[in-house]
């Protein structure tokens, strides 16, 4: 039984904590531009969301970013939410055991894609950041 509990795996905590660890690994330019973020962390996303993505399974969605725009972000004067990159646990553990790509380096990953597609860099542009994490 004490080798089960070995392989338990992260949770919701743990993912929270190793989400904040591999932002703070992002190059500074690109942190900086989203002001605070917050990261919320579900097993899943919710229904309504997946039928916003259209997504056929649950397992389709990683991540998502909701914010303001960036330059409304900085055109405000007023004060607004901060940010929020949730992840879903659930599905990237999948990944994870699917690739067996480092776990930290996926969750990385999502944080670049989701920030990135929300402000329309490009492919290149997300690999090229990724890389500077290394």
């Amino acid at each position: 039984m004490s080798k089960l509990s070995a392989l338990t795996a992260p949770t919701l905590d743990d993912f929270e904590r190793m989400a904040r660890e591999e932002f703070e690994r992002l190059p500074h330019r690109f942190r900086e531009t989203l002001g605070d973020v917050v990261f919320r962390i579900q097993d899943y996303a919710e229904e309504d969301v997946l039928d916003e993505m259209n997504a056929e399974s649950p397992l389709e969605l990683t991540g998502l970013f909701v914010g303001r725009e960036l330059g409304a972000q900085q055109a405000s004067t007023l004060p607004h939410e901060p940010s929020m990159i949730f992840l879903y646990r659930v599905p990237i553990l999948a990944e994870w055991a699917e690739t067996g790509v480092e776990l930290g380096a996926l969750i990385s990953h999502v944080i670049v894609h989701e920030i990135g597609h929300h402000f329309g860099l490009t492919d290149e542009d997300m690999e090229r950041i990724e890389r500077e994490v290394g």
